[in-house]
């Protein structure tokens, strides 16, 4: 395990597929207590599908966690396909497992893109969510994709150089388009190369101190070209309209609890994006970790997430009060 504030591992004692448009089939799984409060764990990237750690922030005692695999991520079927791939999409999705599980109403659960897709979800469908718990606020903001694209050099400029590098010089001014034509080409070695140097450049991000072993979840070429072509795919053609839909639409969800904890060094997804959405929604109970950047793998992180789901435990809710 990567830090001790994690729950044990534990396996499935269900797993399965959900079939919603063509050509897209959904890996879900379900852990813990078949007769517990229902949560969702929602993962990040998008792209980046379900690990076996993701299960461990909960009380496996208390919780009946559900697991899902977005389109294009993970075990679901096909693998980094954009096909009738957008928030919209994924929302429908997650009310069709909701469903097709018998779950009247959930926690909702969800880091970095997967709090992007948590707050969309919960907006669209308030009356499922009986509270979000969110790490890593990203609002899919054009200003959040100009630093992720190149603001991030000031900080990480050697990593950021080995990420433009990769592309020609002369197509250097516009980044996204160069990956994404690379990326979505017929050459497939020129993607997986693509898809390498993307997927590096933003893991080497995700932690405060080098972590080889977190960064060893992209060796498989598969998954590194999965996330980076989703990724590429949600910064270039997905758009939340306006760009500050998420925070415009708030008003929908105050009334839900909530909790969200963001690394003070957070680079991939600034500090700003949390203090923004704190701002639109009062209620909101947030926590700054000192010591922390990214990945809910870091301690400070997995330890404010692991309490606010045990709060939930004691009081159904995961804010402080």
């Amino acid at each position: 395990m990567a830090n001790e504030y994690f729950f044990p591992p534990i396996e499935p004692y269900e797993t399965g597929t959900l079939e919603v448009s063509d050509p897209h089939e959904l890996y879900w799984e379900q852990c813990g207590n078949p007769e517990g409060d229902p949560i969702l764990f929602l993962h990040g990237g998008p792209g980046a599908g379900c690990s076996e750690q993701d299960r461990c922030f909960f009380d496996p005692a208390y919780f009946r966690i559900v697991l899902l695999d977005q389109r294009g991520s993970g075990r679901s079927t096909p693998v980094g396909d954009i096909t009738d791939n957008t928030m919209a999409d994924t929302a429908r999705d997650i009310e069709q497992l909701r469903e097709k599980l018998g779950i009247e109403r959930w926690h909702v659960f969800g880091g970095s893109y997967g709090s992007t897709i948590s707050l969309y979800y919960s907006q669209e469908f308030p009356e499922r969510c009986k509270s979000l718990v969110l790490r890593g606020i990203w609002l899919l903001r054009e200003e959040e994709i100009d630093w992720w694209l190149y603001r991030i050099g000031m900080i990480q400029p050697e990593l950021w150089h080995e990420f433009a590098g990769f592309i020609p010089e002369e197509e250097r001014g516009d980044l996204l388009e160069a990956y994404w034509n690379r990326l979505t080409g017929t050459d497939r070695d020129l993607a997986l190369q693509a898809a390498k140097h993307w997927a590096t450049y933003e893991i080497a991000c995700c932690t405060l101190l080098p972590n080889p072993e977190f960064a060893s979840h992209f060796d498989e070429p598969d998954a590194a070209w999965a996330v980076a072509r989703l990724e590429a795919h949600y910064f270039r053609n997905v758009k939340p309209d306006p760009d500050s839909m998420l925070l415009d639409r708030v008003e929908r969800i105050r009334q839900i609890p909530a909790f969200a904890v963001h690394g003070r060094y957070d680079i991939v997804c600034a500090i700003k994006n949390l203090i923004d959405l704190a701002d639109r929604w009062p209620e909101l109970d947030t926590e700054i970790s000192p010591d922390s950047g990214h990945s809910s793998h870091e301690p400070g992180i997995t330890k404010e997430l692991v309490a606010a789901t045990n709060r939930i435990v004691k009081t159904g809710s995961p804010k402080r009060s």
